[in-house]
């Protein structure tokens, strides 16, 4: 995805194995990053366990929230579609004892089915 898709907040795939290095401190025992898009300087990490949320925060980006959602915490989720003039996707999660989703906005090219598959497999255990 371009540059510019990203300032505009759309997730694009980001690099799998730079994404292994930087943030496996953060991985349990037995757990494995499946996917990970990036939104500007933010990301979103699918893990066989769960999901983990990075948000760098301040100008610098120094400091960063990580936010770890266990997969048994999402109740629903929903996915929607580009179309013919639309330039995003949007995924949108639902967890335990929230009444509004968490809203994720993904560009075009990006294969949401893929996104939805990966929680279809880990939510509906």
């Amino acid at each position: 995805m371009s540059w510019i898709g990203r300032m505009m907040g759309h997730a694009g795939e980001a690099d799998l194995e730079r994404v292994q290095q930087e943030y496996s401190v953060l991985l349990a025992e037995g757990e494995r990053i499946e996917a990970a898009y990036q939104v500007i300087r933010d990301l979103f990490i699918f893990t066989n366990k769960r999901l983990i949320l990075v948000d760098k925060q301040g100008l610098t980006g120094k400091k960063v929230e990580y936010l770890s959602i266990p997969y048994r915490s999402i109740n629903r989720f929903a996915v929607e579609t580009a179309g013919h003039l639309d330039l995003e996707a949007e995924l949108k999660i639902w967890l335990a004892g929230s009444r509004e989703p968490l809203v994720k906005t993904f560009h075009r090219d990006l294969d949401i089915y893929y996104v939805q598959r990966l929680l279809a497999t880990y939510v509906l255990r």
